[in-house]
């Protein structure tokens, strides 16, 4: 108490500030010790983030009156779109198909995901506030178009902590490129850097920067043990949250010498396993995008809670932006399709077979959708206003839909939800209440869903 001012001080407050903080560092390590809000439905995530903007109309949102009007104008308001060159209706160049039992519609795009519809919660009503892709790339991970926020994964790390403790809780598998938006996406903002996402590349000769011992054991631990002297001394005169984030991260990455390298190593799995996931195709892309599918699961196995795959895209289609199609919209989405669309049904199949489903949440989606209209002569322009997305696995309803656009596809009419709610959603899962997780920066406290978000119950088990 400083005067007639008095604060009151949490048990995080206290751990953090006491000892130089060196209790955060204890309690962050222990996190996953700890008590959820209420019993959690799956302990990770795998978020397969298709940057750019995936057509809905042309993948999980089927609207046959574009098939009845194209080439007509809109007869409803058209919004200010990306680059205004609004063009008539244009219907979708492929046909749906009606899989499982649910009689979900998918398009001829998406094969392998349709083959296990009856798993995947549908949802067609997202919608978000920006058009423009890093804006709305940051929106989706971390609830503001501004960077220097936590995003997703970071928060569900901050909240739980890591259950494998030679490994970070949250990875990004990184062959494909960064979403438009840069590494902030993937970053912690104002929570401590060590629940950042740490980038593990698959392919390379090193999968993780100087992961291979650069001396013997003995001789590292000395060095180890000399920098972390250092930084405690430093902390004596200064105490610096990340600082002690950075210790942590030492001693995670000295153990990931070991973990990182048997993580990688696919020589353990079958080749009927590889074949699933479609690692033996010579198409290089998607044998990239299959081997991270294949990680994906094999962190999960491991007790890492958030995983997110970067999007390998096919030569000429934008990088970190492939799913972008203001032209050749037939091409593009059919190239990008191929790449993702077995690799990804080939998850949902591995999981359920090891027993992970249940305990696993899987997320596709872009972040945002693409207009009923063209733009110029066979493109679409960026459709924020309804979109469709999935989630699979633990403590979703399979094979249901959820939500409605109009019937154009054009806005979400029927149960519109926001970013908030799915993120408030995911939380909920892992057994988060995304009203009580939160962290006190610069005199205020934040949460991932701000003053926003409602669970969305309707599609939840249980």
């Amino acid at each position: 108490m400083c005067g007639k001012q008095r604060r009151f001080f949490t048990r995080r407050d206290i751990l953090r500030n006491a000892s130089l903080g060196f209790g955060s560092l204890a309690f962050s390590s222990l996190a996953a010790q700890t008590k959820t809000h209420f019993p959690a439905k799956v302990k990770s995530i795998i978020f397969c983030y298709m940057s750019g903007g995936v057509s809905h109309i042309d993948s999980f949102d089927p609207k046959p009156r574009l098939i009845k009007e194209a080439g007509q104008p809109m007869p409803v308001p058209i919004d200010r779109t990306m680059f205004n060159q609004n063009g008539n209706i244009m219907p979708s160049p492929w046909e749906f198909k009606n899989y499982g039992q649910s009689g979900m519609p998918v398009s001829d795009l998406f094969p392998h995901m349709g083959a296990v519809a009856d798993d995947l919660c549908l949802i067609r009503s997202m919608t978000v506030k920006f058009m423009e892709h890093a804006q709305a790339n940051n929106y989706f991970h971390s609830g503001n178009p501004l960077t220097g926020y936590p995003t997703i994964g970071a928060w569900a790390t901050y909240g739980l902590g890591t259950v494998n403790q030679n490994l970070p809780g949250f990875i990004v598998l990184g062959s494909g490129e960064i979403p438009l938006g840069g590494i902030n996406v993937y970053g912690s903002g104002f929570l401590p850097a060590v629940h950042q996402g740490s980038f593990i590349y698959p392919e390379r000769p090193e999968p993780l920067q100087d992961i291979t011992p650069k001396a013997d054991a003995a001789v590292q631990k000395r060095q180890l043990a000399f920098i972390a002297a250092r930084d405690r001394e430093y902390l004596t005169s200064a105490p610096n949250a990340q600082v002690e984030a950075a210790i942590q991260n030492y001693e995670t990455a000295y153990r990931m010498q070991t973990a990182v390298p048997e993580l990688v190593d696919l020589r353990g799995e079958s080749d009927a396993t590889k074949k699933l996931y479609g690692m033996d195709s010579p198409n290089k892309e998607k044998a990239a995008y299959a081997r991270q599918c294949l990680l994906a699961r094999r962190l999960v196995e491991r007790g890492v809670r958030f995983v997110e795959l970067s999007h390998v895209a096919p030569p000429g289609l934008g990088g970190g932006n492939s799913w972008d199609q203001h032209s050749n919209l037939r091409d593009g989405h059919a190239k990008n399709a191929f790449v993702v669309d077995q690799p990804i049904g080939a998850l949902i199949r591995d999981l359920k077979s090891r027993g992970l489903f249940d305990e696993t949440l899987v997320i596709w989606s872009g972040e945002f959708g693409r207009v009923p209209f063209v733009q110029g002569k066979d493109g679409r322009d960026h459709c924020p206003s309804g979109f469709s997305l999935w989630l699979a696995g633990g403590g979703v309803k399979g094979g249901t839909i959820f939500g409605a656009t109009d019937e154009y596809g054009y806005r979400a009419v029927e149960n519109v939800l926001t970013i908030h709610d799915l993120h408030a959603t995911i939380l909920h899962l892992l057994g988060l209440d995304h009203e009580r997780l939160t962290f006190r920066y610069s005199g205020r406290d934040f949460r991932l869903t701000d003053v926003h978000g409602q669970v969305i119950r309707p599609i939840l088990r249980g």
